[in-house]
């Protein structure tokens, strides 16, 4: 199991120079704490409601088979981070790990990767929390003018901004403030998501239901009936729906047992969403069916808002708000706690001076990284309501997007466990397994994955078919967003080089005694 750490050889000594110092706050996080704020950052609901329509679209019926096969590579990818997260918990995660393992240059473009990606999110689960907003307030008052006015693009755009910076806010007042609010959200969400399901499985048994549809066990099969290009669209929507599960993996140096809490957090959070979203998405076709009338998962209205679509039919009118409450929940839940890994990348890399030494500042009473936190909201701010002016359907084209950022870190990660515990593949049977053969298949697979859905992301009909110069919106977002950060890279290596020389962040091989790095910045204001 992943949680588990009882290799026959003795552990290397921690990695202190990477993990203490930084200024945050330690002994905060237990394990059910770090899943609730894992699971706060997936954001069933939200996820669930933004991402049907992408993987229906490509994958029609077979979205529960796409749902296990984009949680295989994640889990794979899992074990690379329990070990890091073992032997040098640090809030850099991807960023320094990767770093000691592959050199600066691979460490930055994954820090970059891991940081721009959670940026793009907040945008979009604040644009999902901005028309749930008014969709909740519209049924609660009866106002249909109230419930539309999230499908006016300026009026989403100024409250999707209200939402970052109210969330901006909230993540900076401290890690338990987070924990105990997390609780109450989490838990409200997937109480209704389950009633949600039971109640659409009901009917659907019952054969009262719009699609007609039989149960299948080939729903279950991703070996029949998908094209490679299919297959790969439908499984970067997929990936996207257990991404967060590593939240608790950045609070490494702020749990109660950096070594074992954060392994088994992760564990138990992508564990906990593999069941709730294979229990949605029997329950959503098998009642709406996947056809692109009425109600159906393929037709606009459910693509555009899935939740906003079926609540009613499913569970009546007092249902349908509840429902929508659990989703607008969500979505505040997930922006206080995806604040949580973007801000302490930063504060890593300002920390080691990959990033501008203002990143590597921390809060003195709250021992939050706040100036992190403040530039995630306004760079997030800004990209939406650029992509929300170029695109009509935002969602569908920054969730295809961040797809590809995720392979890219998440793989990037795989492969430097592999090569950091080089020297511990035969140590014993569980460092073969844990070390050796799951991070570096999950690395692999993410790979091919990466390759495939940027070369898809090219076509101008992938998302919402928006494009510049007949070459797909998908593509600018994904691709040419990782392109920029080297760009950027090039810029912070010329401006403070001792980080892109090693001198901060030096490389090293698990087994070896751990090079000291030379002087980095730590803050504490």
């Amino acid at each position: 199991m992943l949680v588990q750490n009882t290799s026959e050889t003795a552990e290397p000594a921690q990695d202190h120079t990477a993990s203490g110092g930084k200024g945050l706050a330690t002994d905060k996080v237990g394990t059910l704490a770090g899943a609730v704020l894992s699971i706060a950052s997936i954001a069933p609901a939200y996820t669930t409601t933004a991402s049907v329509g992408l993987i229906v679209a490509a994958v029609g019926l077979k979205m529960p088979a796409l749902l296990i096969a984009g949680f295989v590579p994640m889990f794979l990818a899992a074990f690379a981070y329990r070990e890091f997260s073992a032997e040098t918990p640090d809030c850099g995660a991807s960023f320094t790990w990767s770093a000691r393992a592959l050199g600066p240059y691979v460490g930055w473009m994954a820090g970059w990767g891991s940081v721009i990606a959670v940026v793009i999110v907040l945008a979009n689960i604040a644009a999902v929390g901005a028309e749930f907003l008014y969709l909740t307030i519209g049924r609660m008052t009866h106002s249909e003018y109230i419930a539309a006015l999230g499908e006016n693009k300026l009026i989403n755009i100024a409250t999707t901004l209200v939402f970052l910076a109210a969330a901006g806010w909230a993540a900076s007042r401290g890690i338990s403030s987070s924990e105990r609010v997390q609780y109450v959200l989490v838990g409200f969400q997937l109480a209704v998501l389950l009633l949600f399901a039971g109640m659409a499985l009901a009917k659907a048994l019952s054969g009262d239901t719009p699609s007609g549809l039989s149960f299948s066990l080939d729903w279950f099969n991703p070996l029949t009936g998908l094209t490679l290009g299919a297959f790969a669209i439908g499984l970067i929507g997929s990936v996207f729906m257990y991404w967060g599960w590593d939240t608790a993996l950045t609070l490494g140096e702020e749990c109660k047992d950096p070594q074992r809490t954060p392994g088994r957090a992760g564990l138990l959070s992508i564990l906990t969403v593999l069941g709730t979203y294979l229990l949605l998405a029997v329950a959503l076709m098998w009642y709406a069916g996947v056809g692109d009338t009425g109600i159906g998962l393929g037709g606009e209205k459910a693509r555009n808002n899935v939740f906003g679509t079926l609540a009613e039919p499913v569970m009546g009118s007092a249902g349908e708000l509840l429902l929508f409450l659990a989703v607008l929940v969500s979505t505040i839940a997930s922006l206080q706690a995806t604040f949580l890994p973007a801000a302490r990348a930063m504060l890593a890399m300002g920390t080691f001076k990959a990033l501008p030494e203002r990143f590597a500042s921390v809060h003195p009473v709250y021992q939050v990284p706040r100036f992190g936190a403040a530039v995630a909201a306004v760079v997030a701010g800004g990209l939406y309501a650029i992509t929300a002016l170029l695109s009509e359907h935002v969602l569908l084209d920054t969730i295809a997007a961040l797809g590809i950022m995720i392979c890219w870190y998440y793989g990037i990660t795989a492969f430097a466990s592999v090569w950091y515990f080089r020297k511990r593949w035969f140590a014993s049977a569980r460092d073969t397994v844990f070390k050796l053969v799951f991070p570096l298949l999950g690395g692999a697979m993410l790979l091919v994955v990466f390759a495939i859905s940027v070369r898809e992301s090219l076509k101008p009909e992938v998302g919402s078919g928006a494009s510049i110069l007949g070459i797909g919106l998908v593509f600018y977002l994904g691709f040419g967003i990782l392109a920029l950060g080297a760009v950027l890279m090039l810029i912070q290596r010329w401006r403070q080089p001792e980080y892109f020389q090693g001198k901060t962040l030096p490389r090293a091989v698990s087994g070896d005694p751990m090079p000291e790095p030379v002087a980095p910045h730590f803050s504490g204001h």
